[in-house]
């Protein structure tokens, strides 16, 4: 299960950072991104409906160590996504306001 979860999270990274270079739009990408985790925890999900676990250790470190990782990165991207869309989109530039004594 190790080895699994070690190449499905380098493998998600490289994607995000894929995604990141090449998307334009930080919406669009966020929104990609949150897909693409959500997928991840999808497979991993099915990997361990198929194989299972070794031993109720394996699947304690799973649940306390491992899957949290991933999920802590689906939070932040949807922290993100939530922060990007309550944005304004206003036309009128930001006066630069400086105190002076």
């Amino acid at each position: 299960m190790d080895k699994f979860y070690q190449q499905t999270l380098i493998k998600l990274e490289d994607e995000i950072r894929e995604l990141e270079i090449e998307t334009d739009c930080s919406v669009q990408r966020i929104e990609a991104v949150i897909k693409l985790i959500i997928k991840t925890l999808s497979d991993i999900k099915e990997h361990i409906l198929k194989i299972g676990f070794k031993n109720n250790v394996e699947e304690i470190h799973f649940f306390k160590h491992q899957k949290p990782v991933i999920v802590a990165k689906l939070i932040y991207y949807y922290a993100i996504y939530k922060i990007e869309t309550k944005k304004p989109n206003g036309t009128k530039a930001v006066k630069n306001i400086s105190m002076k004594n």
